[in-house]
């Protein structure tokens, strides 16, 4: 709208023969426009960068022979073939499968890889991650082989459809637009409403119909500020590059100011909030021992620890025979120097966890011939390995506790073997139960002589320990969650996960505090319409949700008033991504469907980026707050003079050109130099502005307009002065106006940099712009009274010594009454506390 207006008033002026003031209106515009279009451009570069374009290769059957492939020719009906690290390359319906197993935490949340059985016989309605017989476009194989028909292409997979969820939600405009929209209009009608009274006060005293016009159209062209879309884009802008600096690319400029506002930040699980690797963090022997595995993440090193001391496992039996069952019953691989790491995720971290230790597992497969393998199935529930040790057979073997336990009847205790009597098996099962209530995945060893390397001999076996498992929270996250907390913004945790597991990791992570509850996919589902807001309002964590249930959580937040961010990484994420006010994307792991949707993407991913990014939204906010309000002090006073001289039946004050040069000069610059301010103290411990909050406050705009009074008094004295003291000489009292009004605008500027004083609080130097700002303003408004072929523009005339007392006196009252009064507010506020 302010846009709108400054090309109004552009047009105006043009018309009525001001062409200067034309063009200075114009150049504004399309310095606005250049200053978007450069911030814009390397952000969208940095985009393009993170995001690889990769043509999909397929294994399909064609003839009865297996032909590779370009994915976009498959066709439904065509059938395809799944390996291990293969990308399913369409929606597809098993036909026969070994051991597989998908990771589909792009598309359901789903953290661990999700079993695949093609014999299973499924409802209609069953939820999306629980349907074992399918594979999806865009997720890769885990482990195991499959033959699959495929179903869907295109548009019609899943991840298709969600990306028709996303095109679905329209583009939302930013608090910042419409607050600026708000602004505008207020403007256009002051503006109007200022002219016409001048224009009357002038006709009624019979002045000239030219000046009075020209006089009017000056002084509307006052009362907006041209330079604010400049101002707002240079403040954006400066916000950008900081962001950039802390790792953060923001893709649309005007939601930079959005994350300031945010009081609500839903962030998926995986990923985001833990490492979205699965590690190895305890292992629990018999005899109420618990080692604690440090380090989280496959390429982290760590220690083994017991009771604050490390655990050498070569010196300890229990320890060695259970990181050597861990290492030999398994299927990964670990690569070398980066870590590179193949296979499932829970066998992974248990190689991990052997590394840690020190334990060199290929020593240990070389040491005896593997002779057979019992793989692991979903009725099973364990695997087991086969190896020849001398003249024996010995079987390692690793699963559900409760299956392995059936099969043991010793336990190594110490550097023996016992009896797994009753007792020892009943305290067997409580330290298995505080592993899960603790939220770990549980898995039990063991191992044992066996006679043949058959399922069926597999018995009699001496139980060794428990592993716990989890996806670690990223370092970090706890304290940026309370740090967010702190500043009053909400975390509420979307996830694909089971209920238990979120629950408990959003415990851990202080997501679940005070009286926040959990809901799950089912009872989202079961709410009524007008019951829906008050139990998103109330739930902290989303367990087991669909793309749909995401964009209704968001949808919900947003209809009971709150500002919601949103993180996500995958296409799940991509509906919700765009609902939410600002969209919040993963860089590094991210899909590009994700990225695309979102405003912000983090480099990094991680989610102190986030409260770095919203730390810069509030002080972008701010800077915004302090030009606008110091824009609104200085052309009110200006407005204010005309009123005042016309009120006081006085000439006009100042010309229309040397209005132009205060709304150019005066104002322009040393509100860009407010974009620069850096934060208040208090920006990340204040709550977050309430939507509806307008750029100026009923406080602020008070203040503004006590501070406008103060220099239009000012400026009105010395016009007052100069008359009485060159009464033939009207062009004199002008000048002295004219340079008072500007000298007191840009000394005015300290007041608009903080909320306390600029001295005691140590800012005087924190912006140099500032202080650039102001040297410049005093240098040109200098130039514009003693140069003469700008004065002769202007129609200024030169200052003696006493014409420059008076005005350097009258232009620092502004100054010098709002630092006392804000010292003197900071000083009372310091006896209170006291």
């Amino acid at each position: 709208m302010v846009v709108l207006l400054l090309a109004a008033a552009g047009i105006v002026a043009l018309a009525s023969g001001d062409l200067l003031d034309a063009a200075a209106i114009v150049a504004v515009l399309l310095l606005n426009a250049t200053l978007g279009f450069l911030t814009d451009l390397p952000a969208r570069r940095a985009l393009e960068a993170l995001s690889t374009l990769q043509v999909a290769r397929a294994s399909v059957m064609r003839d009865a022979q297996p032909r590779e492939i370009d994915a976009r020719g498959l066709v439904p009906g065509d059938v395809i073939v799944l390996e291990a690290g293969q990308a399913v390359p369409a929606d597809a319906r098993l036909l026969s499968a070994t051991e597989l197993s998908t990771i589909e935490a792009a598309l359901t949340g789903e953290s661990l890889p999700v079993r695949k059985d093609a014999a299973r016989t499924l409802t209609p309605d069953v939820p999306l991650p629980d349907r074992q017989t399918m594979v999806f476009q865009g997720m890769s194989v885990a482990t195991g082989r499959a033959s699959a028909v495929v179903v869907a292409t295109g548009r019609d997979t899943e991840i298709g459809r969600i990306g028709a969820l996303a095109a679905a939600v329209p583009p939302r405009r930013t608090l910042l637009e419409r607050r600026l929209d708000t602004l505008g209009r207020r403007l256009a009608l002051a503006a109007i409403g200022v002219a016409i009274i001048v224009a009357l006060q002038g006709w009624l005293r019979g002045m000239p119909v030219g000046t009075l016009l020209a006089a009017a159209i000056a002084l509307a062209v006052a009362a907006v500020p041209e330079g604010l879309p400049a101002v707002v884009t240079v403040a954006m802008a400066a916000g950008v590059r900081r962001m950039v600096r802390r790792r953060a690319l923001i893709r649309r400029l005007a939601a930079v100011e959005s994350l300031g506002s945010a009081t609500v930040i839903c962030t998926d699980k995986t990923g985001t909030l833990t490492t979205g690797e699965m590690t190895a963090t305890v292992l629990a022997l018999p005899g109420g021992r618990e080692i604690t595995i440090t380090g989280a993440g496959i390429g982290a090193s760590g220690a083994l620890i017991e009771k604050g001391s490390p655990v050498d496992s070569r010196a300890d039996p229990q320890v060695e025979a259970a990181l050597r069952i861990a290492v030999l019953a398994n299927r990964a691989s670990l690569g070398t120097g980066a870590m590179t790491a193949h296979g499932d995720p829970t066998e992974i971290a248990l190689l991990v966890a052997a590394r840690k230790a020190a334990h060199d597992h290929q020593v240990d497969a070389a040491r005896s011939l593997e002779i057979g393998e019992v793989p692991f199935s979903s009725e099973r529930m364990f695997m087991a390995t086969f190896r020849r040790d001398g003249t024996r057979t010995r079987v390692f073997i690793k699963g559900a506790p409760g299956r392995i336990l059936d099969r043991c009847n010793r336990v190594l205790t110490s550097d023996r073997e016992e009896a797994l009597d009753h007792d020892v098996r009943q305290q067997l099962a409580e330290t298995r139960d505080g592993l899960t209530s603790r939220g770990l995945r549980v898995l039990a060893v063991a191992t044992g002589v066996v006679t043949a390397a058959t399922e069926q001999e597999i018995r009699d076996l001496v139980f060794v320990g428990f592993f716990g498992l989890t996806d670690p929270p990223t370092p970090g996250v706890r304290e940026t969650i309370a740090s967010v907390r702190d500043a009053g913004i909400r975390t509420v945790m979307l996830t694909g996960d089971h209920r238990r597991t979120a629950e408990v990791i959003a415990r851990d992570l202080g997501v679940l505090a005070g009286t926040a509850t959990v809901l799950d996919g089912r009872e989202l589902a079961a709410l009524p319409a007008d019951a829906l807001a008050g139990a998103v309002g109330r739930a902290g964590v989303f367990s087991r949700i669909s793309p749909e249930d995401k964009l209704k959580i968001v949808a919900a937040l947003q209809a009971s008033g709150e500002v919601v961010a949103m993180l996500g990484d995958g296409v799940n994420d991509a509906a919700a991504l765009r609902q939410a006010d600002i969209g919040v994307a993963m860089g590094r792991r991210g899909s590009d469907v994700a990225r695309e949707a979102a405003d912000l993407v983090l480099e990094d991913d991680r989610l102190e980026t986030v409260a770095a990014a919203i730390e810069e939204g509030r002080v972008i906010f701010d800077n915004i707050r302090k030009f606008v309000f110091y824009l609104f002090s200085c052309n009110l006073a200006e407005v204010l003079v005309f009123l005042g001289a016309g009120a006081a039946g006085w000439p006009l004050p100042l010309r229309p050109l040397q209005i132009l040069w205060l709304n150019l000069v005066t104002d322009t610059f040393p509100a860009l130099a407010l974009a620069f301010e850096p934060g208040e103290p208090d920006v990340m411990s204040r709550p977050p502005r309430h939507p509806g909050t307008a750029l100026l406050s009923g406080r602020m705009a008070r203040l503004a307009l006590g501070y406008a009074v103060v220099i239009c008094l000012c400026s009105l004295a010395a016009f007052g002065w100069g008359l009485s003291w060159w009464p033939g000489d009207p062009a004199h009292a002008t000048t002295l106006t004219f340079a008072t009004l500007a000298l007191a605008q840009v000394f005015h500027l300290g007041n608009a940099r903080s909320l306390g004083p600029v001295v005691t609080r140590g800012r005087t130097l924190a912006n140099p712009s500032a202080i650039g700002a102001l040297v410049l303003v005093v240098l040109l408004q200098w130039l514009a009274l003693s140069w003469r072929p700008l004065a002769g523009v202007l129609r200024t005339e030169a200052l003696d010594p006493t014409d420059w007392a008076v005005v350097l006196g009258l232009s620092l009252v502004p100054a010098i009454l709002g630092q006392g009064l804000k010292t003197w507010k900071t000083l009372r506020k310091r006896v209170s506390r006291s």
